[in-house]
Protein backbone atom coordinates (compact mmCIF):
# COMPACT_ATOMS: atom_id res chain seq x y z
CA UNK A 1 0.00 0.00 0.00
CA UNK A 2 2.78 2.40 0.85
CA UNK A 3 4.42 1.99 -2.54
CA UNK A 4 1.14 2.74 -4.25
CA UNK A 5 0.66 5.85 -2.17
CA UNK A 6 4.18 7.05 -2.89
CA UNK A 7 3.86 6.53 -6.62
CA UNK A 8 0.49 8.28 -6.68
CA UNK A 9 1.93 11.20 -4.75
CA UNK A 10 4.86 11.54 -7.15
CA UNK A 11 2.53 11.48 -10.18
CA UNK A 12 0.30 14.14 -8.64
CA UNK A 13 3.36 16.24 -7.84
CA UNK A 14 4.36 16.14 -11.49
CA UNK A 15 0.92 17.30 -12.53
CA UNK A 16 0.95 20.07 -9.99
CA UNK A 17 4.39 21.13 -11.24
CA UNK A 18 3.11 21.28 -14.83
CA UNK A 19 0.06 23.28 -13.81
CA UNK A 20 2.19 25.60 -11.71
CA UNK A 21 4.61 26.12 -14.59
CA UNK A 22 1.79 26.96 -17.00
CA UNK A 23 0.29 29.34 -14.47
CA UNK A 24 3.63 31.07 -13.89
CA UNK A 25 4.20 31.43 -17.64
CA UNK A 26 0.74 32.92 -18.08
CA UNK A 27 1.31 35.25 -15.15
CA UNK A 28 4.62 36.41 -16.62
CA UNK A 29 3.03 37.07 -20.01
CA UNK A 30 0.16 39.02 -18.44
CA UNK A 31 2.54 41.19 -16.43
CA UNK A 32 4.62 41.93 -19.52
CA UNK A 33 1.51 42.81 -21.53
CA UNK A 34 0.29 45.15 -18.80
CA UNK A 35 3.72 46.75 -18.56
CA UNK A 36 3.85 47.31 -22.34
CA UNK A 37 0.31 48.74 -22.35
CA UNK A 38 1.26 51.25 -19.67
CA UNK A 39 4.48 52.14 -21.51
CA UNK A 40 2.65 52.74 -24.80
CA UNK A 41 0.03 54.84 -23.01
CA UNK A 42 2.80 56.84 -21.37
CA UNK A 43 4.45 57.48 -24.76
CA UNK A 44 1.16 58.48 -26.39
CA UNK A 45 0.24 60.89 -23.62
CA UNK A 46 3.65 62.38 -22.92
CA UNK A 47 4.22 66.11 -23.05
CA UNK A 48 5.38 66.96 -26.61
CA UNK A 49 7.54 69.74 -25.20
CA UNK A 50 9.22 67.35 -22.79
CA UNK A 51 9.24 63.87 -24.37
CA UNK A 52 10.78 60.79 -22.77
CA UNK A 53 14.47 60.57 -23.62
CA UNK A 54 16.29 57.43 -24.76
CA UNK A 55 17.73 56.70 -21.31
CA UNK A 56 14.25 56.65 -19.76
CA UNK A 57 12.94 54.36 -22.49
CA UNK A 58 15.94 52.04 -22.04
CA UNK A 59 15.26 51.88 -18.29
CA UNK A 60 11.62 50.96 -18.89
CA UNK A 61 12.55 48.20 -21.32
CA UNK A 62 15.22 46.89 -18.92
CA UNK A 63 12.56 46.59 -16.22
CA UNK A 64 10.48 44.43 -18.54
CA UNK A 65 13.48 42.18 -19.20
CA UNK A 66 14.26 41.91 -15.48
CA UNK A 67 10.65 41.05 -14.67
CA UNK A 68 10.63 38.32 -17.30
CA UNK A 69 13.93 36.92 -16.03
CA UNK A 70 12.69 36.74 -12.44
CA UNK A 71 9.48 35.00 -13.48
CA UNK A 72 11.40 32.45 -15.55
CA UNK A 73 13.83 31.83 -12.68
CA UNK A 74 10.97 31.26 -10.22
CA UNK A 75 9.38 28.80 -12.64
CA UNK A 76 12.66 26.91 -13.05
CA UNK A 77 13.31 26.76 -9.29
CA UNK A 78 9.78 25.52 -8.69
CA UNK A 79 10.26 22.76 -11.24
CA UNK A 80 13.60 21.71 -9.70
CA UNK A 81 12.07 21.63 -6.21
CA UNK A 82 9.22 19.45 -7.45
CA UNK A 83 11.63 17.03 -9.12
CA UNK A 84 13.72 16.77 -5.94
CA UNK A 85 10.61 16.00 -3.85
CA UNK A 86 9.58 13.28 -6.31
CA UNK A 87 13.09 11.78 -6.30
CA UNK A 88 13.16 11.72 -2.49
CA UNK A 89 9.78 9.97 -2.34
CA UNK A 90 10.84 7.28 -4.81
CA UNK A 91 14.13 6.79 -2.97
CA UNK A 92 12.29 6.38 0.33
CA UNK A 93 9.81 3.92 -1.24
CA UNK A 94 12.70 1.72 -2.38
CA UNK A 95 13.61 1.16 1.29
CA UNK A 96 10.30 -0.56 2.14
CA UNK A 97 11.05 -4.06 3.44
CA UNK A 98 14.69 -3.24 4.16
CA UNK A 99 16.42 -2.77 7.49
CA UNK A 100 18.14 0.49 8.38
CA UNK A 101 20.34 1.78 11.16
CA UNK A 102 19.15 4.93 12.93
CA UNK A 103 20.18 6.60 16.16
CA UNK A 104 19.17 4.48 19.15
CA UNK A 105 20.61 2.00 21.66
CA UNK A 106 18.31 -1.02 21.70
CA UNK A 107 18.82 -4.64 20.64
CA UNK A 108 15.91 -7.08 20.37
CA UNK A 109 16.46 -10.76 21.21
CA UNK A 110 13.92 -13.18 19.75
CA UNK A 111 12.55 -16.39 21.26
CA UNK A 112 14.99 -18.34 19.09
CA UNK A 113 17.89 -16.26 20.47
CA UNK A 114 18.19 -14.33 17.20
CA UNK A 115 19.18 -10.70 17.66
CA UNK A 116 18.76 -7.51 15.68
CA UNK A 117 21.87 -5.86 14.32
CA UNK A 118 23.26 -2.76 15.98
CA UNK A 119 25.86 -0.20 15.05
CA UNK A 120 28.19 2.52 16.20
CA UNK A 121 29.04 5.81 14.52
CA UNK A 122 32.50 7.06 15.48
CA UNK A 123 33.42 10.71 14.99
CA UNK A 124 37.08 9.71 14.66
CA UNK A 125 39.12 6.53 14.46
CA UNK A 126 39.45 4.75 17.82
CA UNK A 127 42.02 2.28 19.12
CA UNK A 128 39.72 0.82 21.77
CA UNK A 129 35.94 0.43 21.44
CA UNK A 130 33.80 -1.38 24.02
CA UNK A 131 30.09 -2.18 24.09
CA UNK A 132 28.17 -2.86 27.31
CA UNK A 133 24.79 -4.59 26.93
CA UNK A 134 22.21 -4.41 29.73
CA UNK A 135 18.83 -6.01 30.40
CA UNK A 136 15.59 -4.17 31.17
CA UNK A 137 16.58 -3.98 34.87
CA UNK A 138 19.86 -2.25 34.07
CA UNK A 139 22.03 -5.26 34.84
CA UNK A 140 25.07 -5.81 32.62
CA UNK A 141 24.72 -9.08 30.73
CA UNK A 142 27.46 -8.77 28.13
CA UNK A 143 30.60 -6.72 27.57
CA UNK A 144 32.05 -6.82 24.07
CA UNK A 145 35.54 -5.54 23.20
CA UNK A 146 35.54 -4.45 19.56
CA UNK A 147 39.15 -3.27 19.53
CA UNK A 148 40.35 -0.66 17.05
CA UNK A 149 37.76 0.75 14.67
CA UNK A 150 37.86 3.33 11.89
CA UNK A 151 35.78 6.51 11.84
CA UNK A 152 32.24 6.34 10.49
CA UNK A 153 29.44 3.78 10.82
CA UNK A 154 30.28 0.22 11.87
CA UNK A 155 27.71 -2.61 12.02
CA UNK A 156 27.80 -5.51 14.49
CA UNK A 157 25.72 -8.44 15.71
CA UNK A 158 25.38 -10.01 19.16
CA UNK A 159 25.10 -13.78 19.55
CA UNK A 160 22.56 -13.46 22.36
CA UNK A 161 24.81 -14.88 25.07
CA UNK A 162 25.87 -13.36 28.38
CA UNK A 163 29.37 -13.05 29.82
CA UNK A 164 29.03 -16.56 31.28
CA UNK A 165 28.26 -18.07 27.90
CA UNK A 166 24.60 -18.73 28.63
CA UNK A 167 21.71 -17.69 26.39
CA UNK A 168 19.82 -14.58 27.53
CA UNK A 169 16.03 -14.37 27.66
CA UNK A 170 14.02 -12.93 24.80
CA UNK A 171 13.29 -9.23 25.11
CA UNK A 172 14.69 -5.77 24.49
CA UNK A 173 18.16 -4.89 25.71
CA UNK A 174 20.01 -1.58 25.71
CA UNK A 175 23.68 -0.86 25.22
CA UNK A 176 26.27 1.86 25.66
CA UNK A 177 29.48 2.45 23.72
CA UNK A 178 32.81 3.82 24.91
CA UNK A 179 35.66 4.64 22.56
CA UNK A 180 39.19 5.96 23.04
CA UNK A 181 41.63 7.35 20.49
CA UNK A 182 45.35 6.70 20.19
CA UNK A 183 46.01 9.79 22.31
CA UNK A 184 43.91 8.39 25.16
CA UNK A 185 41.14 10.93 24.62
CA UNK A 186 37.53 9.77 24.39
CA UNK A 187 36.05 9.57 20.90
CA UNK A 188 32.41 10.49 20.34
CA UNK A 189 30.53 7.24 19.71
CA UNK A 190 26.84 7.31 18.76
CA UNK A 191 24.88 4.05 19.21
CA UNK A 192 22.70 2.97 16.29
CA UNK A 193 19.76 0.57 16.38
CA UNK A 194 18.14 -1.60 13.73
CA UNK A 195 14.69 -0.79 12.36
CA UNK A 196 12.60 -2.27 9.55
CA UNK A 197 10.99 0.09 7.04
CA UNK A 198 7.27 -0.76 6.80
CA UNK A 199 6.11 2.12 4.64
CA UNK A 200 6.50 5.74 3.60
CA UNK A 201 4.38 8.71 4.61
CA UNK A 202 4.35 11.50 2.00
CA UNK A 203 1.85 13.83 3.68
CA UNK A 204 4.53 16.17 5.03
CA UNK A 205 7.04 18.32 3.15
CA UNK A 206 9.50 15.42 3.11
CA UNK A 207 9.21 11.66 2.86
CA UNK A 208 8.92 10.05 6.31
CA UNK A 209 9.79 6.39 6.88
CA UNK A 210 7.34 4.30 8.93
CA UNK A 211 9.48 2.08 11.19
CA UNK A 212 6.73 0.32 13.13
CA UNK A 213 7.49 0.15 16.87
CA UNK A 214 10.64 2.21 16.23
CA UNK A 215 8.51 5.19 15.21
CA UNK A 216 9.34 7.30 12.17
CA UNK A 217 12.47 8.74 10.59
CA UNK A 218 13.47 10.90 7.65
CA UNK A 219 15.96 9.81 4.99
CA UNK A 220 18.61 11.98 6.61
CA UNK A 221 18.23 9.95 9.84
CA UNK A 222 19.27 6.73 8.10
CA UNK A 223 22.93 6.01 8.79
CA UNK A 224 23.13 2.72 6.91
CA UNK A 225 20.90 0.36 4.93
CA UNK A 226 21.13 -3.30 5.90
Amino acid sequence: MSVSVSLTESTDTSKISTTSSSSSTSSSANLQNEFMTLLVAQLQNQDPTNPMDNSQLTTQLAQISTLSGIENMNTTLGSISSQLDTSETLQASSLIGNGVLIQGNSIVVGSDSSTTAFGVELANAATDVNVTIKDSSGNTVKTVALGAQSAGVQTYSWDGTNDSGGTVDAGTYTYTVSATGSDGVSVTATPLKYALVYGVNTDSSEAVLNLGLSGTASLSDVKQII
